[in-house]
């Protein structure tokens, strides 16, 4: 029993999948909790209309939440902004959870009206998991960076937090198909599709109009016989996800159903954001990091490299070198120190080493030469981390204003850290 409890739940895997689902998570509370702040005088304020969940919370906890003034509204607004926005880019990524859970609760208690929902219920269970661990920051975070580890995408963590979560969305596949077998309503002797199609004004807020939807109008045995199919795979998907055979058809299947979902029902937005990243849960992190050190060596092996010229005397260069190395995922630059080079012979890219210690050069494989901004705006196609730069890189006006801020930051990069002979670029000259 030890020995399957072991394997189950303390197995240790690489934790880069729960790094990446963090980012799920963190958009999907912003999308359901941030457009409830646009109105705080109709939502939160004292002047608000209030429903309340008695059932999740008890009425001693409500009544103190409802003496909040207006002011202490909008400190709980800036807590849960701020620490909603680290903990999607995994900066002290446990106690940015925590606190922003903490305003999430707050909210729920003050107005349970507009951010009340099954799928809110089933949110807050899942951020109450990832608020347990600190190694959803071990990759895709600022934590990873200020660690400095260049692998901890496959550092090693105990397999529990991401059982359990797997687990849930397996549970609830199976408590929703449960629920349609023993209600109101009973998908096995009823026929809610054909009432759905047949009924809009009863289910407008319920149905979209979709292209079958006239033909399913009209066919009440297929549309019986299609809501047996969603039980029946409701009811399968929680052993068709932890059979190792049939996992990854599984995650198809679960993605195929999700996005139906979206195209023919008005369901919260949780259903996309989170369930399919969820479902994403169920692939084994070894074969992710397999994966990820094969694309490594194809590059390292196969001259895909592009060549990062850097000067390696300036130790804010360096520290950078370091950083990048960490966000360099698939092993696409190889870093070349500028005072290693040769420059006394002639070079067709036409790079000199006065130039090179002017700003960072990037040599790609078919020999093309970028200087400073570019560089960067050539790198964030490749590195996952700086995909959410690409559009801050090719904003308009970008191409005249970061080459400015890059000669900046250049021009004086001796002094950017603490080492004091560096004062005055007297590095430069050691």
């Amino acid at each position: 029993m030890f020995n399957i409890w072991s394997k189950l739940f303390l197995e240790e895997k690489p934790s880069i999948g729960l790094s990446f689902f963090r980012i799920f998570v963190a958009i999907t509370v912003g999308a359901h909790v941030l457009p409830t702040f646009c109105h705080l005088g109709d939502n939160y304020f004292s002047t608000a209309f209030k429903d309340y969940n008695l059932i999740f919370f008890t009425p001693q906890v409500v009544e103190l939440v409802q003496r909040s003034p207006d002011w202490f509204v909008v400190m709980f607004v800036w807590i849960f902004c701020i620490f909603w926005f680290l903990f999607l880019i995994g900066l002290w990524s446990q106690i940015s959870c925590i606190l922003m859970v903490l305003a999430c609760y707050y909210f729920y208690a003050l107005n349970s009206f507009h951010v009340g929902t099954l799928s809110w219920d089933i949110l807050l269970v899942t951020l109450f998991l990832m608020c347990l661990t600190a190694y959803h920051g071990d990759y895709f975070s600022l934590d990873a960076l200020l660690r400095g580890n260049e692998e901890s995408y496959k550092k090693r963590r105990p397999i529990f937090i991401q059982r359990l979560l797997q687990l849930q969305i397996g549970f609830t596949y199976f408590y929703t198909a449960l629920y349609k077998v023993t209600a109101q309503g009973n998908w096995l002797t009823d026929n809610p599709i054909y009432n759905l199609m047949n009924y809009p004004t009863a289910s407008a807020s319920v149905m979209k109009f979709f292209i079958l939807k006239d033909y399913l109008m009209h066919h009440p045995q297929l549309c019986y016989f299609l809501g047996i199919a969603i039980v029946v795979i409701e009811f399968s998907m929680v052993f068709l996800l932890f059979y190792p055979k049939t996992r990854i058809a599984a995650i198809y299947l679960g993605i195929i159903f999700h996005i139906t979902l979206i195209l023919t029902l008005d369901v919260p937005a949780i259903f996309f954001f989170l369930f399919i990243p969820q479902l994403l849960l169920f692939i084994d992190p070894d074969n992710v990091v397999k994966w990820i050190e094969q694309k490594r060596l194809f590059n390292q092996s196969s001259n895909k490299q592009s060549q990062l010229i850097y000067d390696g005397q300036c130790q804010f260069c360096l520290a950078s070198v370091k950083k990048l190395k960490i966000l360099d995922l698939y092993g696409t630059l190889r870093f070349v120190d500028l005072h290693q080079i040769d420059f006394h012979s002639a070079r067709e890219d036409g790079l000199t080493k006065e130039k090179a210690l002017s700003q960072l050069y990037l040599i790609e494989p078919d020999g093309a030469l970028y200087g400073g901004f570019q560089v960067f705006r050539r790198i964030c196609f490749t590195m996952p981390m700086l995909y959410p730069f690409i559009p801050i890189f090719y904003f308009p006006g970008m191409g005249i204003l970061g080459p400015i801020i890059y000669r900046f930051i250049a021009k004086n990069r001796y002094l950017l850290h603490f080492n004091h002979t560096c004062q005055n670029n007297a590095c430069f000259r050691q």
